[in-house]
């Protein structure tokens, strides 16, 4: 798992509880696999098609630095499958878990679409590093 964005958790990120709001994290998930997606796919034109359950392990609080690593796990003929893990930058706690997110590669009309990728694609050196 590469964990290369990081997120301050601010006041505005917080649910009533005072700990970081699942939505909020959720956004953060969704818009970061959807760049890793669209780097692997080569493609703007790819959608979120399915989150498995998610798991939510432990809080954050205001203030924390939080870390969302991604990892692709499949590629399908028109989909990329890929992994989440968030966790505490300073604590190394994990705060969440999502086994698989699927995003599928759409043409002009919505219709999923053959991306013709088979593996990772290594734009970033650190990314070859650590895998």
């Amino acid at each position: 798992m590469n964990f290369y964005t990081r997120k301050w958790v601010k006041p505005e990120d917080l649910n009533a509880h005072g700990t970081l709001f699942g939505g909020s994290l959720l956004r953060w998930i969704d818009e970061e696999a959807a760049i890793y997606a669209i780097i692997q796919l080569g493609t703007n034109s790819c959608v979120t098609k399915y989150m498995s359950e998610i798991n939510f392990i432990n809080s954050a609080r205001q203030g924390d630095i939080i870390e969302l690593g991604i990892k692709a796990t499949h590629f399908g003929h028109t989909s990329i499958t890929l992994a989440c893990e968030v966790r505490n930058k300073i604590s190394h706690k994990s705060i969440l878990t999502v086994d698989k997110i699927v995003f599928v590669s759409i043409d002009e009309y919505g219709k999923p679409k053959a991306h013709g990728k088979t593996a990772i694609t290594y734009t970033d050196e650190r990314l070859r590093e650590e895998d």
